[in-house]
């Protein structure tokens, strides 16, 4: 097979990436506009996530939560976003990098995106960034565990949200 030394996965990661931070950069700046709302699934092991060990012993392997009605703060960088979501009546900041995430959804376009580790993607990419499969859209949400919901008025963390379970919302 012919040697990639273009590296197309790596310029498609990026470019996908780039998507996600637009869009969770323009959500922190004005909200979300309409009936867009964000599912984003991440490894809650991974390098650089931050979360409480409350959370992180109910969610030991990955974590879904859900931008849409009560979320504060959210901040994004070049490699990572913050949150503030309240999970049980808790407040709680989150720290997820972008190199953790494993999927983002937005159910009211329908729009998808899935990142998959690739080793060679790591090998080669400064910022040891997942590799990303095609984007494909998305008619439902994903099967995830519980997740905050969230809305487009930032919440203050007093006044807590309520925790959602997806299992409540699939079709039986």
């Amino acid at each position: 097979m012919a040697t990639d030394h273009i590296r197309y996965d790596v310029l498609v990661r990026d470019a996908m990436l780039g998507v996600l931070r637009r869009v969770l950069t323009d959500a922190a700046e004005h909200g979300l506009p309409g009936e867009h709302h964000f599912f984003i699934t991440f490894l809650s092991t991974a390098d650089g996530v931050k979360l409480s060990p409350r959370l992180l012993a109910q969610y030991p392997e990955e974590m879904t939560v859900i931008l849409q009605h009560q979320f504060w703060d959210l901040t994004v960088t070049e490699d990572r976003f913050e949150v503030g979501l309240s999970f049980g009546g808790i407040p709680e900041r989150l720290v997820i990098p972008f190199n953790s995430i494993k999927s983002f959804s937005d159910p009211a376009a329908p729009f998808g995106l899935q990142f998959e580790p690739s080793d060679a993607a790591t090998e080669t990419s400064a910022a040891n960034l997942p590799a990303v499969a095609p984007p494909a859209p998305v008619a439902a949400a994903p099967a995830a565990p519980a997740a905050a919901e969230t809305k487009d008025e930032p919440a203050k963390p007093s006044e807590g949200a309520e925790v959602v379970r997806l299992d409540r919302f699939r079709k039986k």
